[in-house]
């Protein structure tokens, strides 16, 4: 079993440094690389993200490989959503220099690929909303469709629909056309 200290230690090995790694209950767990339609739709969902957190002020934008610890004292789990968003009011003065953001983020976003399993993503979804993230996006590129969870329940949306931030994002509006181009 590992701890999320110690994960953080072997990701920072050289021999590691192509790798992505999640802790899920202490177990590691080595991420594939992706494909080029999820790197796609997740480049674009960054900027999108980016522009209009830092247009507003509205806190700290996180991109792929950032992990956030997900755990308590029964529990090592650190997971990295594609995309992160933590608000404004809640982070700290000051973030530690090295490690993993020790809270869970407040909007995670995840691009789903062909190969991911159904169960590992919505036990991630489940651990996500557990640890305090208000809101879960997962975007499905071949499907060209969004989940969204919250602690209100699950809504999909389609490519012709608008993902509304809501009251964790005010203000955002995202045509889905303009993420799921052809």
């Amino acid at each position: 079993m590992y701890t999320h200290n110690e994960l953080y230690l072997l990701s920072q090995m050289s021999i590691h440094s192509d790798n992505r790694f999640e802790l899920i209950d202490g177990r590691l767990c080595v991420l594939p690389l992706n494909g080029w339609k999820h790197g796609a739709v997740n480049s674009r969902l960054q900027r999108f993200l980016r522009d209009h957190v830092y247009r507003h002020q509205l806190g700290m934008t996180t991109a792929a490989g950032t992990g956030y610890i997900l755990s308590d004292a029964a529990e090592h789990t650190v997971r990295a959503p594609d995309v992160g968003f933590i608000a404004k009011h809640r982070l700290p003065e000051t973030l530690p220099e090295s490690g993993y953001v020790p809270f869970a983020p407040d909007l995670a976003i995840e691009v789903i690929s062909p190969n991911d399993d159904p169960e590992e993503v919505h036990r991630k979804v489940a651990q996500y909303l557990k640890y305090g993230t208000q809101l879960v996006w997962l975007f499905y590129p071949n499907a060209q469709t969004v989940g969204i969870y919250n602690g209100k329940g699950f809504q999909s949306l389609e490519r012709e629909d608008t993902l509304d931030g809501g009251d964790v994002l005010p203000g955002f509006r995202l045509p889905l056309t303009e993420v799921f181009k052809d």
